[in-house]
């Protein structure tokens, strides 16, 4: 079976990566929409589900195939749902992971462990072509706890900072194969997994 092109509307080289390992033995041959010369969208939007679509629609219409894009941050309790749909521009440009978390745990420094609730929330956007009346969207979180100080040095973002409880240990402490099957991204792909499975019609390729 012919994979199905899949323009991936990020240039997030962790991001990537956690694509083709979930999707690749799908069918899906995801690319990074710089294969395409995709600029980076403006996310103008103001919840996650209008940010995505904003960047699938943008790497659809200039690559001509369908989209996936997703929109992701953290959402602390404390913090009134911060840095949510600001998670990755948290610090300010250039985008610094190091200074948003150094950011986050600023903002936190007076929460009390045990008050340092939060989740990762992931929302997936997928259309057949940029103009899709019916886009598949789907949304899932990841509940945790914000360390006090950053633990391991995998993943990304602010993975060091969220702690499992169930786990016992942060995000950045857990391989690549744990965490795609218990993260926020990772039950949001399966939920669009399982949706493309539930109608194959909607992975044919572009119009």
């Amino acid at each position: 079976m012919t994979p199905t092109p899949l323009v991936l509307a990020s240039g997030n080289a962790g991001k990537l990566r956690e694509f083709h390992q979930l999707l690749g033995p799908l069918g899906f041959d995801v690319r990074p929409q710089a294969d395409f010369r995709v600029p980076e969208a403006e996310e103008t939007g103001l919840t996650f589900v209008e940010n995505a679509l904003l960047k699938a629609r943008q790497a659809s219409r200039v690559s001509g195939r369908p989209a996936l894009a997703d929109d992701s941050g953290l959402e602390v309790d404390a913090l009134h749902g911060q840095p949510g749909i600001h998670s990755a521009r948290y610090a300010g440009e250039p985008k610094s992971d190091a200074r948003n978390n150094a950011k986050l745990l600023e903002a936190l420094s007076s929460v009390p462990e045990g008050s340092r609730t939060g989740r990762y929330w992931c929302v997936l956007v997928y259309l057949r072509h940029a103009e899709d009346p019916v886009p598949l969207i789907v949304q899932r979180c990841w509940e945790g706890e914000i360390l006090a100080h950053p633990r391991g040095d995998g993943g990304f973002g602010y993975d060091p900072l969220f702690w499992l409880p169930d786990q016992g240990m942060s995000v950045a402490e857990l391989s690549s194969e744990v965490k795609n099957r218990f993260s926020h991204r990772g039950r949001a792909l399966q939920a669009l997994v399982e949706a493309l499975r539930e109608a194959p019609d909607r992975r044919g390729a572009a119009e």
